[in-house]
């Protein structure tokens, strides 16, 4: 089991088949490549993984399938969250069962929490499993905003020790650690150069589905070698690759993306539509531009 999470945590698309179902094989590879392209960390059952339009039998394979190809070699965060406080607690034992090194935590998205409310349901699933939680923040879907205050108290409850801050505010970062100190640990959500700048840990990122290489370089040229203004350059190079799945093509662009490359990922499960044929162009050319291949090394 992994201890201590840090650098560029790819937020897994859930590949499909034909037929629409779970490709287990297809995930399996998609695992294995990113691991071999140098990831720091796999996130299955994300927003990027789809996770509201599976089933409660899909999600347990998807997490299954992950963790076990993965098989320690870096850590596996299980996404688990959900609208009611019992049913995150089941699916997070059942990740920590499975062999999950941590669960990442999405706020109740429906009912609008409060604060109180907010700081019970964490503690309740932490005081139930023995693995870390990564506390989500995206108030875009999530209908509430951990903002820094609130995620100091949360950080005081054991085991809720990571964040994915994923708001448009880099100054987030720089607020969580000052509030916190040691008792939570920053990801950026969204801005993965920004945030390393102020001083996140990670990165949990869409983009390295497709450049997990790249991508898990940034990390370590800002945070390990102190090479911020290279690593500025490798950034500007990179983000149209970044941008291509930033907003409402986060999932099918993605899947756009994989698919160029040669990769089998499906189509997105409606509601979400495959993206429109200018927008697969646009893929297209991108993964001609950057020479992005699966299952080549980078």
């Amino acid at each position: 089991m992994h201890n201590s999470f840090r650098g560029t945590y790819t937020v897994m698309i859930t590949p499909f088949d034909a037929d629409g179902n779970v490709d287990a094989k297809a995930l399996g590879d998609l695992t294995e490549w990113q691991i071999r392209q140098g990831i720091h960390g796999l996130i299955p059952l994300g927003s990027t993984g789809e996770f509201l339009s599976l089933s409660d039998e899909e999600k347990q394979l998807v997490a299954d399938t992950v963790i076990q190809r993965a098989a320690g070699r870096v850590p596996v965060l299980i996404g688990t969250g959900a609208e009611d406080t019992r049913e995150v607690v089941r699916l997070s034992r059942r990740a920590e069962k499975l062999g999950a090194d941590g669960v990442m935590i999405i706020p109740p998205f429906y009912c609008t929490p409060t604060d109180d409310e907010l700081v019970h349901h964490y503690r309740t699933v932490a005081e139930a499993i023995a693995i870390p939680i990564m506390v989500y923040n995206n108030p875009a879907t999530a209908n509430v905003d951990l903002k820094p205050d609130l995620v100091a108290r949360i950080a005081e409850i054991d085991g809720c020790d990571y964040i994915k801050e994923s708001t448009l505010e880099v100054t987030r970062v720089r607020d969580i650690i000052r509030a916190c100190g040691e008792n939570m640990t920053v990801f950026g959500g969204i801005l993965g150069f920004e945030s390393f700048v102020d001083g996140a840990q990670g990165w949990v990122a869409v983009a390295s589905n497709v450049a997990p290489g790249p991508m898990a370089r940034l990390f370590e040229m800002v945070a390990d070698e102190k090479k911020v203004f290279e690593a500025r350059e490798h950034y500007l190079h990179w983000l149209p690759i970044i941008e291509a799945v930033f907003g409402i093509y986060y999932v099918g662009g993605t899947k756009s993306l994989l698919r160029h490359m040669g990769f089998g990922a499906g189509a997105p499960r409606p509601p979400r539509l495959p993206v429109p044929d200018a927008y697969d162009r646009k893929m297209k050319e991108l993964v001609e531009r950057f020479g992005l291949r699966f299952g080549v090394e980078a």
